[in-house]
């Protein structure tokens, strides 16, 4: 098993990296280093072994401070009301389960966390120097780190500026997706089913676990699974897979044979469920967000076939590095647990039939349709040839509906072939 994938963190690991993809603790941890460092200059002056021999004019600290102090305060400002209009134009041009991405993208919080950060060294700075607080040797250390500051804020203003010209656009959005759908099903293809053993017959006397909470599985910590089941000595089937709604009547474990409450609560806490999914361990959710984006795309209100075939190009990729993951799979790990296969009719339904049934009367989105059902069909016919012939045979019956022109059915046609 690739231990190193994110589909393959344990809980703890897991919810340590979704904490730290909040816009905020990047903001507060580049915050408290900010401070840290105004107040370092003026405890550590004192005790600087030697003289710089650097003359400083009067004030000039404190007038350099208070320019940086005025000024990151405008540019934050600006920063984030240009973040929340790419929020809300991702909501309203692209789709909603898009902005968590755009959330969580580490050049925006970078640029975030750097303004703040150097507003709140500034104003610490101001304060110090009007206590008193920095001696000579003090002020010279503040001088230094003002303009370390003053650099970093430049290299993160030009990168800021050249991620403004794409960021929450609808191409930049489709690519963010997609890299974030390419890592589960890369895991998905090259350790299937979270590295546990295929499905097998359930016992009737296996004991069900049920969902503590109302909610979408988000994250099952497998490895863990596996040792409390060998520990134990039990054997775990996973019914219900990361994507999947639960509540408390669904059963998410079967164990068998039954064992005492709290190693049954152990096993329930394996499997985290959240009001919203997550990509990580979920492939079916990437596929389905650009499903979305081509559909918004495919409306009468937009009415932008171009975003629809630039969406199957990105579907395109995603389900050749599947194959290309499937290919090279491993065998399964975990010897203490079952679970069942990627549904792969069920993704192509979740991909290819919004498209298709939005872009039923458009020949060149259906053509595209065409071609990349017969790429995949070759590139890899034992997983794909029957669901992608199947959805070819959808796109046939639903374009010789809604086109009208004969020349238009007659390219279908031919092109389905």
């Amino acid at each position: 098993m690739r231990d190193n994938s994110v589909s393959f963190l344990g809980r703890t690991a897991w919810l340590l990296r979704q904490f730290r993809k909040q816009i905020w603790v990047r903001a507060s941890l580049f915050s408290g280093a900010a401070v840290f460092v105004a107040l370092l200059a003026a405890f550590v002056g004192p005790y600087l072994p030697y003289d710089p021999k650097l003359t400083l004019a009067a004030g000039s600290v404190d007038h350099i401070l208070n320019i940086l102090a005025s000024s990151m305060l405008a540019v934050t400002t600006f920063s984030l009301s240009i973040m929340v209009a790419a929020y809300s134009a991702a909501t309203s041009n692209v789709t909603p389960r898009s902005t968590k991405l755009l959330l969580a993208d580490p050049v925006a919080q970078n640029t975030l966390a750097t303004f703040v950060g150097s507003f709140l060294f500034s104003i610490v700075g101001v304060i110090g120097l009007a206590a008193g607080i920095y001696n000579g040797k003090g002020r010279i250390i503040l001088f230094c780190a003002t303009l370390i500051v003053l650099l970093v804020i430049v290299a993160t203003l030009l990168r800021w500026i050249e991620q403004l010209g794409k960021f929450g656009r609808v191409g930049d959005t489709i690519r963010r997706v997609e890299q974030a759908a390419l890592p589960a099903f890369r895991d998905a293809g090259r350790v299937p089913r979270l590295g546990a053993q295929p499905a097998v017959a359930i016992p009737g006397e296996a004991c069900p676990i049920h969902a503590a909470r109302c909610g979408v599985i988000v994250h099952i910590d497998a490895a863990k699974l596996d040792s409390i089941a060998e520990h134990h000595g039990l054997k775990v089937h996973i019914v219900a897979m990361p994507g999947t709604l639960v509540h408390p009547t669904r059963a998410v474990l079967q164990v068998f044979p039954s064992a005492e409450q709290q190693i049954l609560d152990d096993l329930r806490d394996c499997v985290t469920v959240a009001d919203d999914r997550e990509y990580e361990q979920d492939p079916r959710f990437g596929i389905i967000v650009l499903s979305e984006i081509a559909s918004r795309a495919l409306s009468p209100a937009v009415n932008d076939p171009g975003t629809a075939i630039e969406v199957l190009g990105a579907g395109l990729r995603v389900l050749l590095a599947f194959a290309d993951a499937f290919d090279d799979r491993d065998a399964s790990a975990l010897q203490n647990i079952h679970a069942p296969e990627l549904d792969v009719p069920d993704l192509f339904m979740s991909f290819f039939n919004p498209i298709s049934r939005d872009a039923s009367n458009i020949v060149e989105v259906q053509i595209r349709l065409l071609a990349v059902l017969d790429a995949l069909a070759e590139r890899a016919p034992t997983l794909f040839k029957g669901p992608a012939a199947t959805q070819i045979d959808h796109v046939v019956k639903r374009s010789l509906q809604s086109l009208t022109m004969t020349h238009e059915r007659q390219m279908i046609q031919s092109r389905a072939r």
